[in-house]
């Protein structure tokens, strides 16, 4: 496996503060990284903005102003993540599909493939940079345009389970779902576009818990104890 694109839940990397950044989770996070690229990983990240932004659930702001501001929260997480990657040597590079000044560089495959390259870790922020696509449509959209192997799903859940686990004690935990069966059942891994397009481009994706020890490292080094979603 060398190229992976990493997605991280927004509401994750806030810890237990629920809002904002934890920092000691992001620099655990950074760490993790920092061994597969030191062992030849090429990393794609994409972080979600639910830390700061849940627009959907307002009534009283336009759903296509909502999403912009999502994209938004997302373009300041990426700057935040990216710069504790670097404090723990790692150089890095964020991509957006629109034009947000000096902040970052516009997005294209062949910019994603030369920074990766370079040995950089590449951000990819801004969603797809259109309303009503969510994170998890822009981290599969990524993954398939830069031919990434995996997405690792790294989440407040350690997996997919046929109900949700924080609510019904009995919940079953998946070892391994084919993508047919995550759409057929709506099991949520991602949303429903982001299923489709996933399984169209086959292309798979591995869901484990985010504050499990070592878990992204132990994730890719075969140690897997989360949910693998087959296509």
């Amino acid at each position: 496996m060398k190229r992976i694109m990493l997605k991280l839940s927004g509401e994750a990397l806030a810890g237990s503060k629920k809002t904002g950044f934890d920092e000691d989770t992001i620099r655990g996070v950074a760490l993790q990284v920092k061994q597969l690229v030191d062992d030849g990983k090429e990393v794609g990240v994409v972080i979600g903005g639910g830390n700061f932004w849940r627009g959907r659930t307002s009534e009283h702001i336009d759903r296509t102003k909502a999403d912009q501001i999502g994209m938004l929260a997302t373009v300041m997480n990426c700057i935040y993540v990216s710069e504790i990657f670097r404090s723990v040597g790692m150089r890095t590079s964020i991509l957006t599909p629109f034009e947000c000044g000096s902040f970052t560089k516009l997005f294209s495959k062949d910019r994603a493939n030369k920074y990766f390259g370079k040995g950089m870790v590449v951000f990819f922020a801004g969603g797809t940079g259109h309303p009503y696509f969510s994170t998890d449509t822009g981290v599969v959209l990524r993954a398939v345009e830069v031919e990434a192997e995996v997405i690792l799903l790294a989440k407040a859940v350690d997996g997919v389970y046929d109900d949700d686990p924080r609510v019904n004690k009995a919940a079953k935990k998946y070892d391994q779902v084919s993508i047919d069966e995550v759409i057929e059942k709506n099991l949520q891994v991602v949303d429903m576009t982001a299923s489709i397009l996933a399984r169209d481009n086959k292309m798979p994706m591995w869901v484990f818990g985010l504050n499990e020890e070592n878990s992204i490292v132990n994730t890719v080094s075969g140690k897997f104890n989360g949910t693998k979603v087959t296509v």
